[in-house]
This record gives structure tokens, sequence and C-alpha cells, in this order.
């Protein structure tokens, strides 16, 4: 094909009335043009443009359909080949469409399979090869399978072969599984072995000893491909057992962890640098794992990686604990920061979360150097970490040091806050960072709560000095009861529109005292009918204010109903502002009542469905309440993955209503199976929390 008939038509077609990522698509012809007449460097640089306008960040658009047929009589004329057929295996592959019907630019590329086949035996090996991953992603059933099924039995080249017996396995996995299974063994070339175990595990097959042994024959794979211009590369020993996970079976899960441990226990370190990654994730989304996987990550914790899932892992890995002593109480390098710091660190970062008692003197000796282990110790998401007299004396040290810098001042100012009362003697240290660290205000209030007078008379002092802050007030008026301070400094706030919400905190902490505020208060709740999330923050805030100043309860549900009302049908912009609206609705019990239909209306949404039933529970009259209907919803929630934590939550509150035979049933399927409810968030938070959850439903049955 020449050049002329490829672009036929290119000027006359309507793309103005076609779009891509960036708008109308009247770019396209310059484009295509640069593409198949321009030089190396306009070519490279409209392919780029390409990718980023009509399959930009993998997803698809009207353009993308209209744009097929030109790129495929370029790549048919000879004219960069092997881009073009990358960017048309990478339209067919998208399922990301916006705004185009479901499959159109798939079923575009597969209208030019006639162009696109007879590059299967181009002499060039990287123009087959490219050929046969885009035509297997056209995933069609009628000409591509016996095409590749032809080539891929004349195919000499091992990585072109590989590809194609994936690409087969696209369109006709039954027959690239027949040709996969003979292929396992280790005289079979390595590309090919590892298309062999791909096309396998995706035809579902019971994983067998032969299974097994051709993926361990293959590590490390890493840098092993095939698929190899897939949106996303698949790293061998992770996709198998994830697949296997996945098919959630005894005999499967048992597979995946069998694989895992004898992939640990490997003694190249490459080989456990794959297992340990995979053992993460692994550890992510089954319950069983870390019982099986943890006796072979605990010899490898002076890497990183393992000693950071350990330290995912908390208390599950309690069995890691005496290699993690082994390694924190090690020798050091000597004078200054060095690798057996580094090591020392990781491992008593974990052991912080693991066994923190044992932690604590290791932590003590060496604050200043256990950068990671004093940050897991302050970390204010986590369980409180254990009182010690020694890292007391230790911590108190180090905040007196000058110049401290100030991701190390907050780690211990949390520890000493959440430490409470038994930290007092470190209040003369907490009150000389206050000035330049306003958040130690609420740690100083902690730990003078309920002592003696002087220790609160010298806190007192200290945070005087510093009410110019609203931090530093709210602690004042914490530790004395004087309203004054707080008063001025939410006043002070409240003039800031951008620091409403904080001022409107501080006034429902003063209740009563903070009368003088209303009328300032009020007349900044905002009407915009298009909001931004602050300004509804600010006006939830202002409503639980107005409850807590003077039981104006009629002004706080039309400040509610309002932010209720002007996020209706939004999705995740606004779901934690509804939450609090939820919550500040549910703080008003019985006098939040006209508030019931557009709570009752938000059981429908999982995302809110279980502030909305938490807040019914508290508000509607028990005798009326469909109480069925809210552990429905909080159930949903849970089941759906759109909000765990809260619906948890629900159903432990509403308690015997949540007790029903189907929901109980359900409930203890959730406790029982192996798949983790939570499966996102931060990455110490995951583990902790679903183990948490899961002992809340528990108690429901």
């Amino acid at each position: 094909m020449d050049l002329t008939t490829a672009l036929a038509g290119l000027d006359d077609h309507p793309w103005a009335t076609v779009s891509h990522a960036y708008g109308c698509a009247e770019d396209l012809p310059d484009l295509l043009r640069a593409l198949a007449e321009g030089d190396d460097g306009a070519a490279a640089e409209a392919v780029s443009e390409l990718y980023g306008s009509i399959l930009h960040q993998g997803t698809v658009y009207s353009a993308s359909v209209d744009a097929v047929p030109y790129l495929a009589r370029i790549a048919a004329a000879g004219i960069r080949t092997v881009d073009v057929l990358c960017l048309l295996g990478g339209l067919a592959e998208s399922e990301d469409e916006w705004q185009v019907p479901e499959g159109a630019v798939r079923a575009a590329v597969v209208t030019q399979l006639p162009l696109l086949i007879p590059l299967l035996a181009d002499p060039d090996e990287t123009v087959r090869l490219a050929a046969a991953w885009a035509v297997g992603h056209t995933r069609d059933g009628a000409a591509a399978p016996s095409a590749l099924g032809e080539r891929w039995a004349a195919e000499q080249d091992p990585e072109v072969a590989a590809e194609l017996l994936v690409a087969l396995g696209r369109v006709d996995l039954s027959a690239a599984a027949g040709e996969a299974r003979v292929l396992l063994g280790e005289e079979t070339p390595v590309p090919l072995r590892l298309a062999a175990v791909l096309v396998c595990l995706r035809n579902e097959e019971r994983w067998g000893a032969v299974h097994h042994a051709a993926v361990l024959g293959l590590l490390p794979a890493r840098e092993l491909t095939v698929d190899r211009y897939s949106l996303d590369q698949e790293e061998l020993l992770y996709t198998v057992v994830d697949t296997l996970l996945e098919r959630d079976t005894d005999a499967d899960r048992e597979a995946a962890l069998d694989l895992l441990e004898a992939a640990l226990r490997d003694p190249r370190p490459e080989v456990q640098a794959e297992a340990l990654w995979a053992a993460d994730h692994a550890c992510y989304v089954s319950r069983g794992a870390p019982s099986r996987l943890i006796p072979a990550v605990a010899p490898l914790a002076a890497q990183d990686t393992a000693a950071s899932l350990l330290a995912k892992l908390g208390p599950l890995a309690a069995e890691a604990a005496p290699v993690l002593v082994g390694l924190a109480d090690r020798p050091d390098d000597g004078p200054g920061d060095g690798p057996g710091d580094e090591v020392a660190d990781e491992a008593l970062a974990a052991l912080v979360r693991i066994a923190p008692r044992q932690a604590a003197p290791l932590l003590a000796r060496d604050l200043e150097r256990r950068p990671r282990a004093r940050n897991a110790a302050g970390d204010s998401r986590a369980p409180a970490f254990p009182f010690d007299p020694e890292l007391l004396t230790a911590v108190r040290a180090r905040l007196a040091v000058e110049g401290l810098g100030t991701n190390e001042t907050a780690d211990l100012v949390h520890l000493l806050r959440r430490w409470g009362p038994r930290a007092v003697a470190g209040l003369p240290e907490l009150c000389a960072v206050l000035p330049r660290f306003p958040y130690a205000a609420s740690a100083v209030a902690a730990v003078v709560a309920g002592g003696p007078p002087e220790a609160r008379e010298r806190a007192a002092e200290a945070l005087r000095a510093e009410a110019g802050q609203l931090q530093a007030a709210r602690a004042h008026y914490d530790v004395t009861g004087e309203p004054d301070l707080l008063l001025a400094a939410a006043t002070e706030r409240l003039a800031a529109s951008r620091e409403r919400a904080e001022a409107a905190r501080a006034a429902a902490d003063l209740g009563p005292a903070a009368a003088g505020l209303l009328p300032a208060l009020l007349a900044a709740v905002s009407e915009d009918p298009e909001p931004t999330a602050p300004q509804l923050d600010a006006d939830v805030a202002t409503a639980r204010a107005v409850w807590q100043i003077d039981g104006d309860a009629e002004e706080a549900v039309r400040i509610l109903a309002s932010v209720l009302d002007r996020t209706a049908g939004s999705r995740l912009w606004a779901r934690w502002t509804v939450v609090g609206a939820l919550r500040a609705a549910a703080s008003l019990g019985a006098a939040g009542r006209d508030l019931i239909p557009r709570l009752e209306a938000l059981l429908d949404d999982p995302e809110k469905a279980a502030g909305a039933a938490r807040a019914l529970l508290d508000i509607a009259d028990p005798d009326t309440v469909d109480l069925g209907r809210l552990a429905r919803a909080a159930l949903h929630a849970v089941e759906t993955g759109a909000d765990v934590t809260g619906g948890c939550e629900a159903l432990h509150a509403l308690g015997a209503a949540a007790r029903d035979s189907g929901l109980l049933r359900y409930v203890g399927e959730l406790v029982e199976r192996d798949g983790r409810i939570v499966t996102s968030g931060l990455a110490y938070d995951i583990v902790r929390e679903d183990e948490r959850l899961r002992a809340l439903l528990a108690e429901l049955r």
C-alpha cells in the first residue's frame, strides 16, 4: 500500500464532529500526516501526541474510532509499523471508553484485520511481535484465531512465538492452552515457557506440580517479558499468586502460598525480592497468608521489603519478633549513619508495630539514630505506644536539642500526647517547643490533665503566651476552663473566611460562652448553589456550633439540610463532607427529625448509607424506624467496599437489628472468609483495620 492510498480522504473526513482527550479532533490530520510523512523527529513527536490524545492514559474516545483506519493503512504501508501496531493494539486493549459506545474502538480495529494479519508474517521479527500483540487484543473470534494459529505453527523465533501464544490465548483460549501444556518443561525456551504459564493460568487450569515447577524454574522473572506492550506489564510471580488467590478456593490458595514459601526460601536475592513483593500483596488480600508466610519472611528481615511487610502485619507477625530484636540490637557501623544503622532502624520500626514493649528499650537507647522507628512509635493512627520511663527520658532529652527538625518534633510530641499524664515530666520540653510548634498545645493539655495544680498553672502560662494560635487557645481552655482566650481566637478566625470552619469548631467547644459569635457565624453560612468543599465543611461546623451554643435545632437543621441538598447526587468529592453532616445530624438526636427524609434517601448510596443509618438510629423514633433497612444499607456499604469501616460500625451499633437470619449469615461469611474486608487505604492501616473490623463483626454473631 502506498502513502497516497494510506492517507486518502484524510482532509475530507469530518474531524470536527469527534473529540479526543483535549477536545475537538481537528488536529488529527496534521498528526497523522506528520506520522506518515515526517522525519524521524516529527514522526516520533506525532506518535507521542496521538497517544496523548486518542489513547490518553489508556482512555479511548470517539476520535479514536475514526483514526483507526488511517493508522492501519499507515502500518500496512510499512511506515513506522511497530509504533503504529502498538498504538492500534493499545486502542483495542482499552476498556476505558469516554462517550463512545462500548467496544466501538476495538470493533474499529477488528475491521482492519485484513491489513494487520499479513504483518504476522513480516520478515522483521519486531513487526511480527507487535502484529501478534495487536491482533490478539482485538479479541476477534473469527479471523484472528486461524491467522494466529497458522503463524504460531510456522514461527521460529522464541520471543515472537511467545507473543503469538499469548495472543492466541486472547482469541481462542482452549486452543492456546492445548499448545501451552506441553511447553512447561525446562527444555522449552524461557520466553515460550513464560507464555505457556500465563496461558495455563488464564485458562483456570488446576494448578499442579508441573505449573509450580515451571514458575520456580523461571525465577528470577522480573526481567522476563511477554505481552510486552500491554498497559500493565505482568510480573510472573505476582501475577500467578494474585490470580490463584482471586479464584478463592482452598486448593488454589494453598498452591499460591506453597509457591510463595518456596520462592521466599530460595537463596538468590533476586528471587527473594520478587517473592517478598508478591508476599506483601498476598498478605493484603488473604487473611491466611501471614501465618503461612511469616516463618519464611522473618529470616529475610534484614531486607527493607521484608521488614516493611512484617511491620504492616503488626501483631500478626509476633513470631518474627526475635529476629527483629537481633537486627535492631546489632552493633552500629561506627560514628554517623551507615548500613548497620539503616538495617537496625528498619527492623526496630517493624518491632515497634509488632511487639512495642520489646521495642521500647531499644528505641530509648538509640532514639536519635532510629528515625523510622521513632516515626512508627509516634504514629497517631496506630495504637498508642506503651509508656516506658526510659523512653520518656530519651524523648525529653531529644526534644531539648537545639534546632530539632519539624518531623522529629512531631513524632516526639505525638508520643508524649498519647501517654497523657504519665508524661507530665516532659511538660518543660513541650512548653519550650510550643512557640515554634503550635501542635504541641494539645500535648501540653494532655500531660497535665488531672495533674497537680502547679503543673496545670505552668501549662496555662505557656499556652496563654501562644494563645494567638487557635490550638493553644483551645488547649488553654481545656486546661483552665476559662473561655476568654479561645473566644478571642475564634472571633479573629471568623473574620478570615478561609478559617471559618476552625472558628466554628472553637465556638462549639465553648458552648453557651460563645453566644456572642452566633450572629457572625450565621451570617457567614454559604448560600452558594455550587459551593466548594471547604465552604460546606464550614457550614457543617457552624450547624454543630449553633446546636452546642444555644440548642437552636431549627437553625442547625436548616443548615444541615442545605448541605445535604447541595451535595445530593454527588460522589467522591463530597463524601467526607456528607459524612460530617451526618455525624452532626446524629448529634441533634430527636431534635433532628426533620432531616429524616433526606437521610433515608441516602440509604441507597453505599458511600453514604452507613453514616445515614447511624444518624437515623440516633434521630428516628425507635418505634417507627425500619431497623432492618438500616442494617441492610450498612451491610451493602461493607460488601461493595464503599464504606467498610462505617458499615461495620453501623452494624455493630444496630446490634440485634443486624442479627436477622439473612444478614447474620452474610456477616458470618465476612468473618470466616479468607479474603479481607478492607482492601485499600494507607499501607500500615489495611491489615490492622481489617482485623479490627473482622472482630467487630464477629461480635454480632
